[in-house]
């Protein structure tokens, strides 16, 4: 449900990284739909291959509105995206964390979905609990471009 505060503020997202722990952690922010998710995805990716990183973090618990569809993500566990790339990705640590029932809910579909395939992928409510699935202590993430 949109914050009645920023009903129509689209999604905005940011990249960091904690080059100790080797972390990517991209935030999200505002409404996030189905046709919104396109361009933070494919900066998602480009910001992997540049950082080498060993595990990722995708923080949805700025996101006002939660607008993705259940079509969406079952089309998101089955997208074909540079194989090389997803792989690596596969066999890699990645955490949500997913503040609201339906985030987390969505996430979890996302996960179920693509078991077999989709390794070392976690849900969680809060960063704190992203931090304790990827067995780090306080990292320090750095802004990236």
């Amino acid at each position: 449900m949109a914050s009645p505060s920023h009903p129509e503020m689209p999604c905005t997202f940011r990249f960091e990284f904690d080059p100790v722990n080797k972390i990517l952690l991209i935030r999200l922010e505002g409404r996030l739909t189905d046709e919104l998710y396109a361009e933070p995805q494919r900066a998602f990716w480009k910001h992997w291959a540049a950082t080498d990183a060993s595990a990722a973090i995708v923080d949805f618990s700025s996101v006002t509105e939660f607008a993705l569809s259940t079509g969406f993500v079952r089309r998101l566990v089955n997208k074909e995206v540079d194989q090389e790339l997803v792989q690596d990705l596969y066999v890699r640590p990645r955490v949500v964390v997913a503040t609201t029932d339906v985030e987390f809910g969505l996430a979890r579909m996302y996960q179920i979905l693509g078991e077999g395939k989709h390794q070392n992928f976690k849900v969680v409510h809060t960063m704190d609990e992203a931090f304790i699935a990827l067995d780090i202590q306080s990292p320090l993430f750095e802004p990236l471009e």
